[in-house]
């Protein structure tokens, strides 16, 4: 399950791409594509080009392009949904994937680039979740959750009564965080995914925030989000890893949350 630790893998291993010619462009599935281009377009615009920049905005990986007309001023942005991942000359980016096969078959392969020194960048993605875009609208997101401020956290949580699970996990609000990710900040900041997000104190808020920071930085770290101290105790017959108890699952804001009811308030 991409989030953001391992949509930032996949944005460094994508600089081993960068200042290769386009040779040709491969789409695997039409549906892969996303938004009003087409196909026909997306090679036009590629072949010949080159990625000169490889960014993150949350868990969206985009590619700058450089080269001559038509391709100048264009970007090619890459989400991966549930399943996705890439490999650059056949190596991937991450170790594991949680949700996801490990299995690289060639009908998996959604979206695929050829550069003209012989190699590649390929998109694959069993279940279809992902997809490409041309020119994706980065302003749809909200502020990257590595870079957050409190203020902007405020923001996001405003007088909001939906979950504040949910609320995290909204990336018009905040980007980047998902799942597993949202469960091991809250276990971790103690608070319950089902409060709701505008019910926080100013004591909460910057607890909230400080714990956003530090599991970033510390799962980025250790090579992913499934490698949070919550992550071995999310199944049934769970038991909160700080104080014993039961963990209780959910479901919140559509998402499975595990969390601790004795010390998540």
């Amino acid at each position: 399950m991409p989030e953001l630790p391992e949509v930032e893998a996949y944005r460094r291993l994508a600089e081993r791409a960068l200042g290769r010619p386009i040779s040709s462009v491969v789409l695997g599935d039409p549906r892969f594509l996303r938004g009003p281009t087409s196909p026909r377009r997306l090679r036009h615009i590629l072949r010949g080009a080159s990625f000169d920049v490889a960014r993150r905005r949350g868990k969206l990986l985009v590619l700058d392009l450089g080269g001559t007309p038509p391709s100048t001023g264009h970007r090619l942005g890459i989400r991966f949904g549930m399943t996705g991942s890439l490999l650059v000359d056949g190596s991937s980016g991450d170790e594991e994937l949680i949700y996801s096969s490990r299995r690289v078959e060639k009908r998996w392969e959604r979206f695929a680039v050829h550069f003209a020194d012989g190699g590649s960048l390929v998109v694959h993605d069993p279940r279809l979740l992902g997809g490409v875009s041309l020119d994706p609208d980065e302003e749809l997101l909200g502020p990257d959750a590595t870079t957050l401020t409190l203020a902007q956290l405020r923001g996001a949580l405003d007088t909001s009564a939906a979950p504040l699970k949910a609320r995290l996990m909204d990336q018009a609000r905040l980007a980047g965080v998902g799942n597993l990710l949202a469960d091991e900040i809250l276990w971790r900041a103690s608070l319950s995914p089902q409060r709701r997000a505008g019910s926080l104190t100013p004591a909460e808020t910057r607890r909230l925030h400080r714990h956003i920071r530090v599991t970033l930085d510390e799962l980025s770290a250790r090579g992913g989000s499934h490698l949070g101290d919550l992550m071995p105790a999310r199944q049934p017959g769970g038991r909160c890893p700080r104080d014993g108890a039961a963990l209780v699952r959910s479901t919140v804001g559509g998402r499975t949350s595990w969390w601790c009811p004795r010390h998540q308030g």
